[in-house]
């Protein structure tokens, strides 16, 4: 896992802190809600659609990168794979003879 450095000031500091203590967070928990909110649109809570309009208020808003998406597998590859899937022995049966 990553870690990031950043200078601020002292007021602004505290101010962090104290919204996150407010909402019952860590700091850390808090400022890593808030970027991400600000690089990924599909978060849709109320608190993040909050921080995202500030942020877009604030000309800070990450506009989305256009990435490809996979293609879905065909349906009867997925059921192929569902059957194979569960035709393996049992996680019970493997705890009660000892194996796991």
């Amino acid at each position: 896992m990553a870690q990031l450095t950043i200078r601020l000031d002292d007021r602004l500091a505290l101010e962090l802190k104290q919204h996150a203590s407010a909402g019952g967070r860590s700091l850390n928990s808090w400022v890593t809600a808030v970027l991400r909110a600000a690089v990924d649109p599909d978060l849709a809570t109320s608190e993040t659609e909050r921080i995202r309009a500030r942020l877009a208020r604030a000309g800070l808003l990450a506009e989305p990168q256009d990435t490809p998406q996979a293609a879905r597998p065909a349906e009867g590859r997925v059921r192929q794979a569902r059957a194979a899937a569960g035709a393996g022995t049992q996680l019970s049966e493997i705890v009660s003879e000892g194996r796991g």
